[in-house]
């Protein structure tokens, strides 16, 4: 059976000399890589590297992973040649999957203590389920990063596909105004998500940002902006959600997506038509959302469900006609073939020829 690579976000809690240490931590981290990686650009080499060869205020283990970390990194820019190094400027430390532990609330990891190693238990957030989750798997690396001024530990695992059990298609076309329609086989069609919500929420964070850059308040601009990014990724878990249920629910063993590559493109295209009077900006903002995200988070959930997803060429999907096959550019959001009188949604037109395909 086939395994999947997911990420857990775990929101951690520490004391505030817990907090000192772990800043501490992340700072030696990158420092350590930097430095190690500018002496291999000046002797044009990278030198021998191991745990007892580094010298850094962190734990064994760590200075391990950070000469993984050097090793990948320097073997990358030399693959591409003319590629500069890069310097890490985001506080990180990185532990493997033998140095830690989840527990029920908490998470223990080796730190730098009074100048030795020692085991500290850090109190997180972690929800039931992704207890039960990570219980179950295959744990791999364990990412710890601060984001205004709130410590997050990013845990990689692997999980086990479901056996597939479906054997009908489904069509799903994606957009910024319909941001998922679905289609069936026999015909039947779901709208899902909401556009008009979509948009007046973006709408409003914009215009608060415009407000709050005038004032220059740019911490404020940021919460905003991350505000926004975390409602939008809530906004993608669930329409993937709804999307894979949908599928399950009506022995669907493949999703049809459409290709990413043209889909900005057509976004773009739509809300100009649509919001001629809209500044540029306005549109930017409208067609900023992220379909690589949404598309990867219904492949994921299809995988674990036992769910195939395969990727369609979008070309002239939602103008070709469903029941003539002739080719019209459709006004608006409503479909009319001018050959045989078929009239239909857009969108759906879009959804039936992915799935025909």
């Amino acid at each position: 059976m086939n395994t999947i690579q997911l990420t857990v976000k775990l929101k951690l809690l520490p004391t505030e000399q817990q907090r000192v240490l772990l800043r501490e931590t992340m700072r030696e981290y990158i420092s350590l890589i930097n430095d190690v990686l500018d002496y291999a650009i000046a002797i044009d080499e990278l030198p021998w590297l191991t745990s007892a060869t580094v010298h850094a205020a962190l734990p064994s283990v760590l200075r391990a992973q950070c000469c993984r970390d050097i090793r990948s990194i320097y073997a990358k820019a030399k693959k591409h040649r003319g590629c500069k190094f890069p310097v890490l400027r985001k506080p990180v430390a990185i532990w493997n999957n033998q140095n830690y532990e989840i527990l029920d609330g908490c998470i223990r990891l080796p730190l730098w203590v009074d100048g030795q190693c020692r085991r500290v238990s850090l109190k997180a957030l972690v929800p039931d389920d992704a207890l039960a989750a990570l219980r179950n798997a295959k744990l791999g690396t364990l990412r710890v990063t601060e984001k205004n001024g709130k410590l997050i530990a990013q845990v990689a695992y692997e999980a086990q596909e479901s056996a597939a059990s479906g054997t009908k298609a489904m069509g799903v076309d994606l957009g910024i105004l319909c941001p998922a329609v679905v289609v069936h086989e026999d015909g039947k069609t779901r709208f899902i998500g909401n556009g008009r919500q979509n948009r007046f929420v973006r709408r409003k964070h914009h215009a608060r940002r415009k407000k709050l850059g005038k004032a220059k308040k740019l911490n404020a601009i940021r919460k905003s902006e991350d505000k926004e990014q975390r409602w939008m990724r809530d906004q993608d878990h669930k329409i993937s959600r709804a999307i894979v249920n949908e599928a399950i629910a009506n022995g669907v063993g493949i999703i049809k997506l459409e290709t990413l590559s043209g889909i900005r493109g057509k976004t773009r295209k739509s809300l100009k038509n649509k919001y001629r009077c809209k500044s540029r900006k306005y549109n930017r903002s409208l067609s900023s959302w992220s379909f690589y995200r949404l598309a990867s988070y219904i492949e994921y959930k299809a995988r674990l469900a036992g769910i195939e997803v395969e990727y369609i060429d979008p070309a002239y999907t939602s103008q070709i006609c469903p029941h003539c096959g002739c080719i019209h550019k459709a006004e608006g959001r409503s479909y009319a073939c001018p050959h045989c009188g078929y009239r239909g949604h857009r969108d759906r037109v879009g959804a039936v020829n992915i799935l025909a395909a």
